[in-house]
């Protein structure tokens, strides 16, 4: 996945200018993103202060190491069954 060149605090502070007053065109052309990329970030970071993103960051690096260890278990868990020859 490709890393956002913004931290989550650029990108709540962009959103807080937007709700400010600042026309979105010209807050995008600012930044040097496009329509689009500015919207699905104020949808995914619309309401959020910095502590709550760090939070959400925190968890979804959490989520992701627990999908591989559970990757990781089921990867045994057939390999196991392949040797002992139960299907």
């Amino acid at each position: 996945m490709r890393k956002s060149r913004f931290t989550e605090a650029q990108i709540i502070w962009m959103i807080k200018e937007q709700e400010a007053g600042l026309p979105t065109a010209e807050l995008c052309r600012k930044h040097g993103l496009s329509l689009a990329t500015f919207c699905k970030l104020k949808a995914k970071y619309g309401r959020m202060d910095v502590s709550d993103a760090k939070r959400l960051k925190q968890l979804e690096d959490e989520n992701a190491k627990l999908k591989r260890l559970v990757a990781d278990i089921m990867l045994d868990n057939v390999v196991l069954k392949d040797l002992l020859g139960k299907p």
